[in-house]
């Protein structure tokens, strides 16, 4: 095998060296590469040699800035911004269905998308909280088997978990085989979310992602959604996600609403840019949606307390008022 010329690598060496160690704060000369090349990769060379290597890597599209104040090299960073950086690494960190050993692992790899200065800078602002983290480690091989599985339109089997109490005593799991027809994954509240069929039934359920185990795929093509949902051409994962609160599982129906004003960015946050409003008097929007009637909806509702008043259907208003007397109850009994 032909050994690389000690030219080529220089250059290779030159990138390395200036994404790494080198930022707009921190811009490196010719001399501190010189020493970096000879240090780090035994390789001697003079100044007009790194000149002449800067201008290459220009003429081929890096961006190598050449900075007066303080003198010196800097490469623009051709993967992330800092502040980029830092939004990938927060929505990382505070995602529960990640584990402790997984978010640190991804934030440690983040910083070979940053300079050293850089990744340190961000790196003290780092907090994991483990206590609502997922303990799942192999969360990310069921999201690539799943995936592989709805690209390839087969069916797979899964285990579902969940706890119970039994007789009692702490909580243990109870598990369930399932064949399922997968169609999307969706993440809504900080958990990953298969949506799917149950092969047994003829309608769509959603299962969290960090309760299932032994997933395979199957020798069998899926069963299209178009059989068991409104969709017919394509599953469109954000209106499914809109019409399941919270991911609570129920028939969808059309829903009135009457609202404070102060209301209409927290109802377009919660149900899309789409969502038929109209003025209803002075103070109030009436609002219409097609959404799933479940406890989900209930409690999205009654945190809003006097702001949101239901209109129709009447069981969605007849939920509502149990839902309040069961409440009261439980604090007058």
């Amino acid at each position: 095998m032909k050994t690389p010329s000690v030219q080529k690598l220089r250059l290779l060496y030159i990138i390395d060296i200036l994404s790494k160690k080198s930022d707009e704060e921190h811009p490196m000369s010719a001399t501190q590469i010189m020493e970096y090349l000879r240090n780090d990769y035994g390789i001697e060379c003079e100044r007009k040699t790194i000149y002449d290597c800067i201008e290459c890597l220009n003429e081929y599209g890096y961006e190598i800035i050449k900075s007066q104040s303080p003198r010196g090299y800097f490469m623009t960073p051709y993967y992330f911004e800092p502040a980029e950086l830092r939004l990938l690494i927060d929505a990382v960190q505070s995602a529960d269905f990640i584990s402790a050993k997984k978010t640190k692992s991804l934030i440690k790899k983040f910083s070979s998308f940053a300079s050293e200065y850089q990744y340190k800078r961000i790196e003290k602002q780092v907090y994991i909280d483990n206590r609502n983290k997922c303990a799942n480690e192999n969360l990310f091989i069921v999201i690539d088997i799943i995936s592989s599985a709805i690209l390839s339109r087969k069916q797979i089997e899964v285990v579902y978990r969940r706890r119970k109490i039994v007789d009692g005593k702490t909580a243990r799991y109870e598990e369930k085989t399932m064949v399922i027809n997968p169609y999307a994954l969706i993440w809504s509240d900080d958990h990953y979310y298969l949506v799917g069929n149950y092969s047994k039934y003829d309608n769509l359920i959603h299962l969290r992602i960090d309760r299932l185990k032994n997933v395979k795929v199957l020798d069998f093509y899926s069963r299209h959604f178009s059989e068991v949902s409104p969709y017919q051409t394509f599953f469109d994962i954000a209106d499914y996600s809109n019409k399941h609160l919270s991911m609570f599982s129920g028939d969808i129906k059309p829903v009135e609403m009457i609202c404070k004003n102060s209301m209409i960015e927290d109802f377009i946050d919660q149900f899309g840019e789409k969502v038929s409003m109209k003025p209803f008097d002075e103070d109030n929007f009436i609002a219409k949606v097609d959404v799933a009637v479940t406890d989900g909806l209930v409690a999205w509702i009654m945190q809003y307390g006097e702001k949101v008043k239901v209109k129709s259907p009447k069981e969605l208003k007849n939920m509502i008022i149990d839902k309040t007397k069961s409440i009261l109850a439980l604090y007058n009994g």
